[in-house]
């Protein structure tokens, strides 16, 4: 099954950059361009249901129209839905390739400021989500500027994300920086076991560098045309993620969502890049359904 790039758009300027980015992936990939957006009726507008919807879909309809002039052979589709954002995204999501959405920003300091229905879109989706700012510009995607990904834990804790990132260097011809971050654990976490593969590693820098390269493998071996950096690097991971990704085109994180009395939450690491990073990001769903290994074509 072929599986479209969506993009949630409401008509702000964020949203339309998130379109965009989407519509560039779109045609990168050569997949088709499904936008969605979620209406409801605004009582403070001195016109009818009717006349409303209609100015929603002429609105959205003509910026769909711009990109297929930019794009010519786009495949793009419109659909509005009366139904709740987070339920229309969710939905529209679930067969998606990847759900790109708008986020507000006001530049690299304040970073990211992501409301409630994109937070709960992030934490609650089996599919990746790919938050985009307002000053999101193609040329950040040009030649020289890496993708950068986290690894963290096993390698099957970040295949999902590793997967991604490199299909997205690949389709873009880009080079790929890994970044692994560690800390020093408190002494009772020691085991006897793991006290004896840090041994055998000769340290717990080497044995983080080991754990990096050895995630990294199949994947390198799956596309050989992308080019990897490995950094490694003690410090708390949001933090050494953002450094390294301070002229990235694109930031790629992992994400296990917390099931709470409130709902699902998207780990710290996740939430504080963010809130920081400069670039787009991509949230992957470590714990999503179906995630192929390498070299299992299945999607």
């Amino acid at each position: 099954m072929t599986r479209p790039i969506t993009a949630g758009v409401d008509g702000t300027e964020e949203s339309l950059a998130a379109l965009d980015w989407a519509a560039r992936e779109a045609v990168r990939r050569g997949l088709p361009l499904r936008v969605v957006h979620a209406w409801e009726e605004v009582g403070e507008l001195p016109a009818d249901r009717g006349t409303q919807r209609s100015w929603a879909e002429e609105g959205l309809g003509r910026a769909v129209g711009s990109l297929a002039e930019r794009h010519p052979g786009l495949d793009a589709t419109l659909e509005l839905t009366e139904d709740d954002a987070v339920d229309a995204l969710l939905a529209a999501g679930a067969d998606a390739e990847a759900l790109v959405l708008g986020t507000r920003g006001h530049g690299a300091v304040v970073g990211f400021l992501l409301g409630s229905v994109g937070l709960r879109v992030v934490a609650e989706t089996a599919r990746p989500v790919i938050l985009v700012r307002a000053g999101d510009r193609p040329e950040a995607e040009s030649a020289g500027r890496e993708i950068v990904v986290g690894q963290h834990g096993t390698p099957e804790d970040s295949a999902a994300a590793l997967r991604f990132a490199f299909e997205t260097a690949a389709a873009r011809g880009a080079a790929l920086r890994a970044v692994r971050a560690w800390t020093l654990p408190p002494v009772f976490a020691y085991s006897p076991g793991s006290l004896k593969l840090l041994d055998e590693a000769g340290g717990l820098e080497p044995y983080e560098k080991r754990a990096l390269a050895d995630a990294l493998r199949p994947w390198r071996e799956r596309f050989p045309g992308v080019p990897v950096a490995e950094h490694v690097e003690m410090g708390s991971a949001g933090q050494v993620l953002v450094s390294q990704a301070a002229r990235a085109q694109l930031l790629v994180v992992g994400r296990r969502a917390r099931r709470t009395a409130v709902g699902a939450r998207i780990g710290s690491v996740a939430h504080g890049v963010l809130h920081h990073a400069g670039s787009p990001v991509a949230v992957v769903p470590q714990d999503r359904p179906g995630v192929p290994e390498p070299g299992d074509d299945a999607a």
